[in-house]
This record gives C-alpha cells, structure tokens and sequence, in this order.
C-alpha cells in the first residue's frame, strides 16, 4: 500500500540523534560548550532544546534542529528558511536569532554512519524563544485580534523580502501547502472508519468543487 510506504519512507529520512550526539554536535559544529540538553516535539525533522554554559553577552538557550534526510538534500530551501527568520528579525518581528557556525554559516551538514549507509543531515542553531503555545492559552476575541493583525503584519512585510533562491519554496506535491489539500485523501486511513473521516472527506470534495476551479483567481 502507498500509506504504508509513506510511513516508512518518513520514519528512514527522520533524524535519530541521541541527547549526547545533539550535544557533540553543537559543540563541534557550533563552538558552544552545552551544559544540558532535551528532546523538543517534531514532525519529520528533530529538535532539541540546549543550554549551554553562561557567555559574557550571549544567551544560554538555542534551539538545535536537524533537518531529515530528504530536506537536507535541498540546502537552498534551508538557506531561504534562514534569511528569511533574519529578516524578519530585522524587521522587529519575535523571531529566534540564527546562530553562525565557527565556519560562519548559517547552517551545515554532517554525515553519519548508520551502519549499513551514510546519512547527512543539515543542523542548524537558533535562539530560543520562551513562550507558550497559542493551543495552552483562554481564546478571547482580543487574542484573535492580535494573531490577525500580526499575520497581517507578516504577510505584508514577507512581500519585500527578495532572495535569488526564493524558488526553493514552492515545492510540487507539497502536503502543508493550502492548496494541497486534495492530496491529503491517501491520509484518510489515519482517521479509520468514524465520523471525523466522514467529515474530513466532505471538505476534501468541497475543497475540489468550490476551492480548486477558482485558485486562478487567488493572491498567493
């Protein structure tokens, strides 16, 4: 079944790492001595969080991510990722800093020996932003408001944001992309046989019917 090759196609591309390799990683590729590191939430790619020992001006918290295998063999689209949190940055957004390797880039890539193939994998390091997610947090029309008005914000100043590799974003097949949704049906087995697949498959056809015969018509 397809279903069943996607699930092993994404659990050999997702990265591995212990807490002890993460911590030889930053390290080595980043210059940082690390006092402790855990495990954050992630999809198809591995982050953890790091401290590390206290420097004279900089912070002590990073994020460490590991891109998995098949992202890492597009290191343009990671590069445009990069420039673009640094430009928000710039433009006074609460973004996380990106941290420079002691190569001075944004970014690198390690190879690894699994035992039966090398894999490579690109890390990166940024700052770490302390909060709370929006999911944890009372809804009130004015916490709406202000996610509105901050996407808003973000969504007028990413239309200056200009990169020679910007092209590397719009990926074909590309499953968190909006008007991908059709390509969610080979998802469907996730949900088994209940009312939210019922549901679920409902907006897939009204998506097809109403959405996708006028996407022409749309501001990306």
């Amino acid at each position: 079944m397809s279903s069943g090759n996607d699930q092993q196609s994404e659990a050999l591309s997702k990265p591995t790492f212990s807490e002890e390799q993460a911590s030889a990683l930053v390290e080595s590729v980043f210059g940082l001595k690390v006092s402790k590191v855990r495990p954050l939430p992630s999809y198809d790619d591995q982050n953890f969080h790091v401290y590390v020992s206290k420097t004279k001006d900089g912070p002590t918290e990073y994020v460490l991510k590991i891109s998995n295998t098949k992202a890492s063999k597009n290191p343009d689209l990671i590069e445009v990722q990069n420039h673009i949190i640094m430009f928000l940055k710039a433009a006074g957004f609460p973004t996380a800093s990106v941290c420079h390797t002691k190569g001075d880039n944004t970014a690198s890539l390690v190879s690894v020996d699994s035992g039966s193939e090398i894999k490579s994998y690109v890390v990166r390091l940024l700052t770490y932003l302390p909060g709370r997610p929006i999911a944890e947090l009372p809804i009130s029309p004015q916490l709406l408001y202000e996610i509105g008005k901050l996407a808003a914000k973000l969504d007028k100043t990413l239309q200056r944001f200009h990169h020679p590799k910007l092209s590397s974003l719009h990926r074909e097949n590309f499953i968190w992309n909006l008007k991908n949704v059709p390509l969610l049906e080979k998802y469907l087995y996730a949900l088994g046989q209940n009312r939210n697949r019922e549901i679920v498959e409902h907006v897939i056809h009204l998506f097809k019917e109403e959405v996708m015969t006028k996407l022409s018509h749309f501001r990306e």
